[in-house]
């Protein structure tokens, strides 16, 4: 079945639920996510990821073994995540174990385990895993390029925090981000699985009765630096670590964001047989792979890549990489490399709506990107139809993307 979209009344308050039905096999997965709470909304890194962290330790009543004992009986997965946008609870179970997963989740989100020994419990964790993150270059890198493209905004913060963040976080910062970002005028309910839309509705008035009602301050659109910077951190390396952005110019919802995604697969997101892969590793023998994608948010767009290369290749391969995306955009793509990417775009639709997930969560991002709901068909028809000339046109209206910055984690 396709998905639907519904709405429900609950104090006031309409309610949205993306819903995708498959009755096949008596299994349920229902998401509730609330806009504009996910890291973007906080200037403390790492507070809203460490906040998840204090909701998956179950609830201050039964603490987080005997809480995650009981869902593990009944195999149940309960999990609060964060993204860049959204903050999200995830709940899994088989049909005839559904109620009592719905219970749990009221029980953890009236009653989240707010003790200071389970506080410094993901603290701890936390640091450690920040730790280890020292020795990792790509992430090291990656947050690098996202401090130049994003710098002074939330955006520049590492979803975890850094060591010293994290130590200046308090018990009451996670509770006061609960607080003031779990609101019913912000909940989106995703559910896909064995049940009808009045049980869906049933289930979502249940939960989202006991949510009180506030508004969040809606996340603001983040410019993308145009400043061309280049900034290098050295550590003990083998590689040259070279990470790469520019500013993408596209809305969420705009009517060419299709042809950017053919235009992206053909530069650097489609593999081998990609304009970088094909000219970096394949004709200049510079990395074992080299991408790159345009990446399009509600509140941010912008053009990344990446690549790894010995460290006395560094200058010739930051070197390509700019040779490349200017041949790109100055004279476009051929007729043969534009129907390779429909081929692909086509002939693989099937595997991006194999599991039900996939199709709940694709049904999703449709409805909050405002395209509706089976948008990803008709935008099938316009690749299908896209010309080489129309692509190209495109390309090089997108002139911003070489307005590029490097960060690169090298040895001095």
């Amino acid at each position: 079945m396709a998905a639907t979209l519904l709405h429900t009344e609950i104090n006031g308050v309409q309610v949205p639920i993306v819903f995708e039905k498959d009755n096949r096999l008596p299994l349920t997965t229902i998401e509730f996510i609330f806009r504009d709470s996910g890291s973007l909304a906080s200037n403390k890194a790492g507070l809203v990821s460490l906040t998840a962290n204090l909701l998956n330790e179950g609830t201050k009543k039964e603490g987080s073994a005997n809480f995650a004992k009981e869902l593990e009986n009944r195999a149940i997965a309960l999990s609060a995540n964060s993204g860049k946008e959204t903050f999200v609870f995830t709940l899994e179970a088989i049909k005839e174990q559904l109620p009592f997963a719905i219970k749990k989740l009221k029980e953890l989100l009236q009653d989240p385990n707010y003790t200071e020994e389970t506080f410094k419990k993901i603290v701890k964790k936390r640091i450690a895993t920040l730790i280890k993150k020292g020795d990792d270059f790509d992430y090291i890198a990656s947050n690098g390029l996202k401090s130049l493209l994003f710098e002074n905004s939330n955006m520049a913060l590492p979803q975890l925090g850094t060591k010293k963040s994290i130590e200046t976080l308090t018990l009451n910062d996670l509770k006061s981000f609960i607080d003031t970002h779990i609101f019913l005028n912000n909940l989106i309910v995703v559910a896909a699985g064995d049940f009808n839309e009045t049980e869906i509705e049933k289930i979502t008035k249940d939960v989202a009765s006991i949510l009180k009602k506030g508004e969040v301050a809606p996340i603001q659109k983040i410019v993308t630096s145009d400043k061309e910077r280049s900034k290098e951190q050295n550590e003990e390396t083998k590689q040259a670590y070279i990470y790469f952005g520019a500013p993408y110019t596209m809305d969420v919802n705009g009517s060419q964001r299709y042809i950017g995604k053919i235009a992206s697969f053909i530069l650097g997101s489609g593999g081998f047989g990609s304009r970088l892969m094909e000219e970096i590793r394949v004709k200049r023998g510079l990395a074992y792979s080299a991408y790159s994608r345009f990446v399009v948010n509600r509140t941010n767009s912008y053009f990344t890549g990446y690549l790894q290369t010995k460290l006395e290749n560094q200058e010739n391969a930051v070197k390509s990489v700019k040779e490349v995306i200017a041949n790109f955009v100055k004279n476009g793509v051929s007729k043969e490399e534009l129907e390779a990417a429909k081929k692909f775009f086509l002939g693989s639709e099937p595997l991006r709506v194999e599991t039900l997930n996939q199709r709940a969560n694709r049904a999703f991002h449709e409805y909050y990107s405002g395209q509706g709901l089976g948008y990803s068909k008709k935008e099938l028809a316009l690749i299908e139809k896209l010309s080489l000339e129309d692509l190209n046109k495109f390309i090089k209206k997108h002139s911003e993307i070489l307005k590029m910055s490097f960060f690169i984690v090298t040895k001095k």
